[in-house]
Parts: structure tokens; sequence; C-alpha cells
């Protein structure tokens, strides 16, 4: 399985990209690899974050492990401060 991140490329709260450029950059850092996928470029990768997420109204940051639901920014950041990163991404 791989490591899907939801996010938005279009968006006007600043909260949101910060959340979203600290998950890439996290990632990034523990050479985790991860698919981006831009909810604003297609509305069935929406849809499929709410579903995968179980809420109609979830919106980015999102992660999964293939199929898995992991969390949302609060989860990931909790994760982090926990030392649990590995363990929320269930890798």
């Amino acid at each position: 399985m791989s490591i899907t991140v939801f996010f938005s490329s279009v968006s006007s709260n600043t909260l949101m990209k910060k959340n979203q450029n600290r998950i890439f950059s996290i990632l990034d850092s523990k050479k985790i690899p991860y698919k981006a996928v831009d909810i604003s470029q297609n509305p069935a990768d929406k849809d499929l974050m709410r579903q995968r997420a179980m809420d109609p109204t979830a919106l980015p940051p999102q992660i999964c492990n293939g199929d898995i639901y992991c969390g949302d920014f609060t989860a990931f950041d909790n994760a982090i401060e926990m030392e649990q990163l590995e363990a929320f991404l269930k890798i």
C-alpha cells in the first residue's frame, strides 16, 4: 500500500495551506513516499477523500494508506508529537 495525501491547490485558507505544507515537509524529511492527490482538479477525488474519511464534509488535508483512512491534519500532528507517525500511517 502507499500513502495518499489529499490536498487542495486552490484555497484562500492560509491555515489549510500551512497544514498541507507541513505534512509534505515531514513526509519528505522522513523519506516516506506518498502520492499527493489534488482534490481541486477532479471532483471524483474529493468524493473519494470524503468517502474514505467517512465524513461528507471532510476538508483537506486527509491522509490514507491505500484504502485505509489514517486521519486528518490534527491526527497527523498528534502522531508527530507522540512520536507515533509510523503507527498513524500504518507502515
